[in-house]
C-alpha cells in the first residue's frame, strides 16, 4: 500500500472539475484508490463519493492506493494534486 497526504491549495477546494478529473485519473488503475479527509473516505472512483467529502481550502486530504500498479498510481495521483489542487 502506497499513501501521501496533501493539503488543498485551490480557493475552492475539490470542486466539480476538479474532482471529475481525479475520479477520471484514478479509474485509470487498476488498484483500489481511497481519499480519505476528517469528514470520512471514499472510493476515489466514484465521483459523488468524492464530492460528499466537501473538502475546502485548507483541508487535509490522505490518498491510499493498494493493488498492483500502486507504485505508478500514487505518484501520478500526488502529482494532480500538485498541479491542480
Amino acid at each position: 500500500m502506497k499513501e501521501f497526504t496533501y493539503t488543498i491549495t485551490d480557493e475552492l477546494g475539490i470542486h466539480a472539475r476538479p474532482a471529475g478529473q481525479f475520479v477520471k485519473k484514478a479509474s485509470g488503475f487498476k488498484s483500489s484508490v481511497t481519499l480519505s479527509s476528517a469528514k470520512g473516505s471514499a472510493d476515489a472512483k466514484r465521483i459523488m463519493a468524492v464530492m460528499k467529502l466537501v473538502v475546502k481550502k485548507g483541508d487535509t486530504v490522505t490518498v491510499k492506493v493498494e493493488g498492483e500498479d500502486e507504485d505508478v498510481a500514487a505518484a501520478e495521483l500526488e502529482a494532480f494534486f500538485k498541479a491542480n489542487l
